[in-house]
């Protein structure tokens, strides 16, 4: 269910407006327990999504650092092999 939740900080090119959303989208569904809401808590759901989405957004816009940014790709290969060493497969 987090597979969207992972580093968003210091890459090259940075981080898109939609990885963030949808990290966002990840955390909410797993606080609230729910995969989609229902039409009753739809609007709280977004809501939510809307919020986590901005606040994850001021925050990577206010972070500074002096290490190189990272590579998308060495860092799937991470990803990929902690997969693999977990799940006693490749990915």
């Amino acid at each position: 269910m987090c597979r969207n939740i992972r580093i968003l900080y210091n890459f090259e090119p940075p981080t898109s407006e939609n990885e963030i959303r949808d990290a966002a989208l990840q955390y909410v569904r797993k606080v609230s327990g729910m995969q989609k809401p229902s039409r009753a808590n739809e609007a709280a759901f977004e809501h939510a999504v809307d919020a986590v989405t901005a606040a994850t957004q001021q925050l990577l816009d206010s972070l500074v650092t002096t290490a190189p940014p990272r590579d998308r790709e060495v860092e799937a290969a991470k990803r990929q092999a902690r997969a693999a060493e977990r799940y006693g497969r490749v990915a």
